[in-house]
């Protein structure tokens, strides 16, 4: 709904890897900035589809995208519609856009994804505040995949390779000058985080979270 927040996922189908390299989670990313917008804009017409792209005008945004994170298999979005159904008409034209990329570089054709997008309505300030750490931290399932179990085994690697993980909206609420932050809309959001230390400082808290020992 206009207005609304929403926590937007979607997987490969049958779990299959839909980012396979760099290259792919760039094209997302690029796809996030051109397809929220009124005007359709194509890659071809925007020289070699650098970074050029996150200059291009796509008219009036429809959605506000607050946080991102690109995993292999999936994504997580936190949006807010802008438009009456502006968050339908973005997904389709996001996840359409980049299967008929990864099915042109693949040769193979049909659905990628599991569905049209999954959809969870923010209905509280304490969850939208949660999701920013949430999805941020999903890399961070690369390095130690039972953090959330087991907690954080090597903290200063897990920070150092979330500061390296280009492909979220990490590297931008960090205060990193890069192209990419034309794909957000902050100011659509609440500030919870007033200075770039208070948003390191709710990472980290989650990050120094030690689940209970069982007892002996």
């Amino acid at each position: 709904m206009e207005g609304e927040y929403y926590h937007i996922f979607n997987r490969g189908v049958e779990k299959r890897i839909v980012f396979e390299n760099a290259r792919g989670k760039e094209r997302f990313q690029k796809l996030l900035y051109l397809c929220n917008g009124t005007k359709a804009v194509h890659f071809s017409e925007i020289g070699n589809g650098g970074d050029a792209i996150y200059q291009a005008d796509q008219g009036r945004p429809i959605v506000a995208i607050g946080a991102y994170c690109l995993m292999s298999s999936h994504f997580h979005l936190l949006v807010r519609g802008l438009v009456p159904a502006g968050i339908s008409q973005f997904m389709q034209k996001l996840i359409t856009a980049y299967t008929m990329y990864f099915n042109i570089r693949n040769h193979r054709s049909g659905v990628l994804f599991e569905s049209r997008f999954r959809a969870r309505h923010v209905k509280s300030d304490e969850y939208l505040k949660y999701l920013y750490s949430y999805i941020h931290l999903n890399p961070v399932e690369h390095i130690e995949p039972n953090w959330k179990k087991r907690g954080i085994k090597n903290p200063e690697k897990v920070k150092q390779y979330l500061a390296d993980y280009q492909y979220s909206s990490f590297l931008d609420y960090c205060g990193a000058r890069r192209p990419e932050i034309a794909i957000l809309k902050m100011s659509d959001f609440p500030s919870y985080f007033k200075t770039q230390a208070g948003f390191l400082d709710e990472i980290e808290s989650w990050l120094e979270f030690q689940p209970e020992k069982p007892l002996l």
